[in-house]
């Protein structure tokens, strides 16, 4: 390890009590007292440290209050559950656990429940990273991190983490977007983004719910167009941080004939335009021709000095996504995404995505295995037969 990151280490321990820091090591001295040598526990003892590191905790609150509060959790559980580990007795530990939790209820209230206990120690297990966990805290309530507890690993628990910082999200609107999936959504999207991509990672998302435009069965391109552009906000929030709306019907006059582009949005971050097509079906290898020659004249005619190429999203009910990855649209700056108007239940909404997920993963790891040339073989095959198939 460098002394750089020595340094970062070292002043991430300082947000910690030195006994909870010893307790890093299960034969730390900070047991002694505690934990007997058959294996059981003082109770007293274990009661009178908890107390000290929360009493501890409160004294320091003050300006940085949430944050403490959310440090002094963390602290609990993980010396509770360095104590239960070490004990190696689970019924025993669940026994002394809940008689820990009603005093401490008597002593600070019911934010030491045994259910709030348990939590801290999930929250302990979970966030091991005690730097990152000190930035985390000066923005997120204990609230945020109780909504992160069930998020299944530490990368999608991370991601939402930091988007409810950056985008202001209180503690409901991060329980949406966790309900939502929207990391795993993003996830299947880059999954269709090869080594090449013009389209930068963690842009787009696959599929995206527009459930909020009410739309019913049987309607019409229009219909859709113009329940997005009555919610537009809803619909700019969907797709995530940076993106702007700029022009519906973006008329283009290419060899004086009239051609129309949907939606055209601007991403900040990016430093894109981005153009949006709308398609009821599935998706049709004739609709990234056509995209195609909007980016080229995007490009040439709408684009400043100082952003970066044009990208452009086709949006349709249905992908293809055998013939999406032959053609190898994100070379040319194109994603292709499904879009949903109803949301399903919560049961089937995590299975479909679950199985599109695990269906993105293995056509990715099928394109590494595959050498470029047998790739652009396939490609010009799927070209030449494309006619006959009546796409």
């Amino acid at each position: 390890m460098s002394n750089k990151d020595n340094a970062h280490n070292n002043a991430s321990d300082k947000e910690l009590s030195v006994d909870t820091l010893m307790l890093l090591n299960h034969n730390s001295p900070s047991l002694a007292g505690v934990l007997e040598k058959d294996g059981t526990i003082d109770e007293d003892k274990l009661f009178e440290r908890v107390s000290a590191i929360i009493d501890n905790r409160k004294y320091r609150a003050g300006a940085y209050a949430n944050r403490e509060a959310t440090l002094t959790y963390w602290e609990v559980g993980q010396y509770i559950n360095v104590v239960v580990l070490s004990s190696k007795r689970a019924a025993y530990g669940k026994r002394i656990l809940s008689e820990l939790a009603t005093k401490l209820v008597k002593k600070y209230g019911t934010n030491f429940a045994e259910r709030n206990i348990y939590r801290m120690m999930q929250f302990a297990e979970q966030f091991t990273e005690t730097k990152i966990l000190s930035e985390l805290a000066t923005k997120l309530s204990w609230s945020h991190f109780v909504e992160l507890l069930p998020v299944e690993n530490n990368a999608s628990r991370l991601f939402y983490a930091i988007d409810a910082v950056k985008r202001s999200y209180g503690s409901k609107e991060l329980r949406e977007q966790i309900k939502k999936k929207v990391y795993e959504r993003g996830e299947i999207a880059d999954a269709g983004l090869s080594e090449d991509s013009i389209i930068p990672f963690n842009v787009f998302k696959d599929p995206y719910l527009l459930d909020m435009l009410g739309l019913k069965d049987n309607y019409l391109e229009a219909d859709l167009e113009k329940a997005i552009l009555t919610n537009i906000e809803a619909f700019l929030l969907e797709f995530g941080t940076g993106f702007s709306f700029i022009e519906r019907q973006k008329r283009m006059i290419i060899d004086g004939e009239d051609v129309v582009l949907d939606l055209l949005l601007y991403n900040r971050v990016l430093k894109r335009l981005v153009a949006i097509e709308l398609k009821l079906g599935r998706f049709k290898a004739a609709y990234a021709g056509q995209m195609q020659l909007y980016l080229k004249w995007l490009d040439k005619y709408e684009r400043v000095e100082g952003e970066e190429a044009p990208i452009g999203l086709i949006l349709c009910a249905t992908k293809s996504r055998e013939k999406i990855e032959l053609l190898e649209l994100d070379k040319s700056g194109i994603a292709v995404s499904e879009y949903w108007t109803q949301l399903p239940p919560k049961a089937e909404f995590e299975a479909k995505i679950r199985e599109i997920m695990i269906e993105a993963k293995e056509r990715l790891e099928r394109r590494k295995s595959i050498p470029k040339s047998d790739i652009l073989k396939e490609i010009d095959y799927f070209i030449e037969q494309k006619d006959n198939e009546g796409v």
